[in-house]
């Protein structure tokens, strides 16, 4: 049996085995209450374990002093954000009903901790993104509903504190790579303002002469952007599925877009848009391109001997579905999005292979996740009908406020700390993560930030079983949902989305008419037995409680705070 390294309590935080011994999650080792190991799931997943442990063991003197040395700082933190992947796409999560290969992701949680109870602020991309930088719920900002629109403006407001600030103000380099999606302010004529005002994408000729009419002047710098929200280095593309199609360096644009890519090259995907683009534009590229930006960066760190924080808001496998060659056809389900997630769950082993080629594995802290679950017109009927179930056994998808919306894959490797192969089943939002950053940095959090984030570690460090009793996620149209231990309540009717009547589980019509749904997630993952009807006290009381973290502008202990605007939740409850 190989045992696990004992893990720290609050005041060893800093001292950490760097030992290069690698877990075999096979064993049988101990784990955090009901902690379960996580097996190989055949030759491809065989030789990822072979070939992270050939890195490791190649690592030499010079990596094995630094590590000694670093036993007395903090660890670096690398934060990799999926797009669109399903709580059910991965192996490690949705098991039998899983028929895509993903043994990186697989392995990484078999050598850290799985959480299974994890959730993003929203079901679409926008909401989420805010609420993990920031540990502010999103509805508490201008975004009530959707996500930030074509050339929109900066959603996360200057003077607020993220994840990468507080990185910064303990001394770490920062950096994001990907997909940011949180604004700009875009230098736009006065004719084109009207355009991409709230709620307005932009114009969806795809004519060359309706280029002019979005006369955005790319040459000039375009702030308020990641450099300006606690990162020193930024490289990626805003949104891939929507102009300006090309890559932005830092504040730049690479290049400036004078085509016009029209929909047609999107795959006429209803989530994409025409719009201006570099000459021979190609999707397939920003992937692996943006991965080799940060696989360069993390190099350099490692030879300035430099702590980081690095964030990676991956573009997929979110549409259009561009795969590269190399990938196609790799599936045994034929659907192009199963062939992205395979692609996707490589390009994170490119990533994790080249932390461990510079002698950093045993001293990174790693989190992975996705924004949101499962896209359904990327093409779920043909899955769900192949056995493969995106968002295994939830209800809804992507946009959704049903579980399938929001509850996503959560995984966190620390080497030393986090007991490799372990299951943690505790309520947990991606709010929390800019509390445990704020801790493990030693910085201090004022009363203005991260209003509803609560501290990951002492789960990371097997303390303690919970750290919040209750959570709100919303759906993309303002839907909102809160957790009150295994309870959950929806304010009004059905998931709030956009393919909300794509779930794969629609319950039978019931007597409840209350307009409301309650459901015991304990008993009832799959939300089809609403109580509402049954238990009014509990519905009121959930609902009061819901009232009350909207009008105290926070959800964690602290003065109250102003929340942006007003917010409207009570937008969908029943009429009387």
């Amino acid at each position: 049996m190989v045992a696990i390294t004992p893990m720290l309590n609050d005041n060893s935080r800093r001292g950490r085995s760097n030992s290069l011994a690698k877990q075999d999650p096979s064993t049988n080792t101990p784990t955090l209450h009901g902690a379960r190991s996580l097996g190989p799931r055949g030759r491809w997943e065989a030789w990822v374990r072979a070939g992270l442990l050939v890195g490791v063991l190649s690592l030499g003197l010079t990596h094995a002093l630094r590590a000694q040395d670093s036993t007395e700082r903090p660890p670096n933190i690398v934060v990799i954000l999926a797009d669109d992947l399903g709580y059910g796409d991965v192996g490690c999560y949705g098991g039998d009903t899983c028929r895509i290969a993903t043994p990186v992701i697989d392995q990484l949680a078999a050598d850290g901790m799985r959480f299974t109870d994890a959730h993003s602020s929203s079901g679409v991309c926008s909401p989420s993104r805010y609420t993990l930088l920031t540990g502010r719920y999103h509805w508490r900002s201008r975004l009530q509903t959707g996500i930030v629109g074509v050339f929109g403006n900066p959603l996360i407001a200057a003077d607020r504190p993220t994840i990468g600030t507080l990185a910064q103000q303990a001394g770490y380099r920062t950096a994001c790579f990907g997909k940011w999606h949180l604004g700009w302010n875009w230098d736009l004529s006065a004719e084109a303002k009207p355009l991409f005002a709230p709620g307005n994408n932009g114009p969806r000729e795809t004519t060359a002469e309706q280029l002019a009419a979005w006369s955005v002047r790319f040459a000039q710098p375009v702030p308020g952007g990641p450099t300006t929200r606690g990162f020193d280095r930024y490289f990626g593309t805003d949104v891939p599925n929507w102009p300006p199609y090309c890559f932005m360096d830092n504040d730049r644009t690479v290049g400036i877009p004078s085509t016009l890519l029209p929909r047609e090259l999107l795959g006429n995907n209803q989530a994409s848009l025409p719009g201006p683009a570099l000459e021979n534009w190609s999707l397939e590229p920003i992937l692996p391109r943006t991965i080799d930006r940060a696989c360069e960066w993390i190099a350099g760190r490692a030879q300035e001997d430099e702590r980081f924080l690095m964030y990676v808001p991956l573009t997929s496998p979110h549409t259009p579905l561009a795969v590269n060659e190399a990938w196609r056809q790799q599936s045994s389900l034929g659907e192009a999005v199963a062939d992205l997630i395979m692609e996707t769950d490589a390009e994170v082993g490119r990533l994790l292979r080249t932390i461990d080629d510079h002698g950093l594995t045993n001293d990174t802290l790693i989190v992975f996740t996705s924004d949101n679950g499962f896209a359904p017109y990327a093409g779920a009927a043909s899955l769900v009908s192949q056995g493969h179930f995106p968002s295994g056994p939830l209800r809804g998808y992507k946009g959704d406020t049903w579980e399938g919306g929001h509850r996503v894959p959560f995984i966190v490797k620390w080497p030393g700390v986090v007991a490799a192969g372990s299951t943690c089943d505790a309520l947990v939002h991606h709010a929390d993560l800019f509390r445990t950053v704020a801790d493990l940095l030693d910085q201090v959090v004022e009363p203005t930030a991260g209003e509803d984030s609560f501290n990951l570690l002492p789960l990371l460090r097997g303390e303690r079983e919970s750290i919040r009793e209750h959570a709100i996620s919303h759906s993309a149209n303002g839907l909102a949902s809160l957790r009150l231990g295994s309870w959950k309540l929806i304010a009004g009717e059905g998931g709030g989305g956009p393919w909300s009547n794509q779930s794969r589980i629609q319950p039978e019509a019931s007597d409840d008419a209350s307009g409301l749904q309650l459901y015991d997630l304990a008993s009832d993952i799959g939300e089809t037995n609403n109580l509402a009807a049954a238990q009014p006290e509990r519905v009121a009381e959930m609902l009061r409680l819901l009232q009350q973290l909207v009008e105290d502008g926070r959800s964690t202990p602290g003065e109250p705070q102003a929340n942006d605007v007003r917010v409207n939740w009570q937008r969908y409850l029943p009429k009387e």
